[in-house]
């Protein structure tokens, strides 16, 4: 597997799954069915962010958006997200996506990592996010409409890199 940089032909990979990952309303609060077009600038990121792409051969496997999380005096802080074809689960695309991920941030002289949104039922990121590192600050009571668990909690999750 490797991770480069994503090309505008790379977006054409990226969608579908990106479509299936969001309509299946399990991570990401994005709206449902987003078109070619619309999902682009959602996902594709401007510098001085960046998005990146693990691919095998000519298959793209996942993906991942990074940059600061906030512009001015909080762009020392780096956010990112991630997506993984749902074919591809299972393979360690997401792990090394993160590795990464924290891996860019702390050569770019990011103070630190900040996820904003981590659905509290989505296990497996949880769990993965911790082995790299990352602890939960807080979690939004209720802040995430899950299709079979309701209302669950968004948790706020922080890797220092100090």
């Amino acid at each position: 597997m490797l991770i480069r940089e994503a090309t505008d032909g790379d977006w054409l990979a990226v969608h579908p799954f990106l479509r299936a990952v969001v309509d299946a309303g399990h991570t990401y609060a994005y709206p449902e069915e987003l078109s070619l077009e619309d999902a682009r600038p959602l996902w594709m990121e401007q510098p001085p962010g960046r998005t990146v792409v693990a691919v095998d051969g000519d298959t793209v496997l996942g993906s991942a958006k990074m940059g600061p999380n906030r512009p001015g005096r909080g762009s020392h802080i780096a956010t990112a997200s991630f997506l993984v074809d749902p074919a591809a689960q299972g393979r360690g695309v997401g792990r090394a996506l993160g590795e990464h991920v924290v891996g860019w941030a702390r050569d770019a002289g990011y103070r630190g990592i900040q996820f904003n949104a981590v659905v509290e039922t989505n296990t497996a990121a949880v769990s993965l996010w911790r082995s790299l590192g990352f602890v939960v600050l807080g979690t939004v009571p209720g802040a995430f409409r899950h299709p079979e668990h309701g209302y669950v909690g968004l948790h706020v999750m922080f890797l220092d890199l100090t």
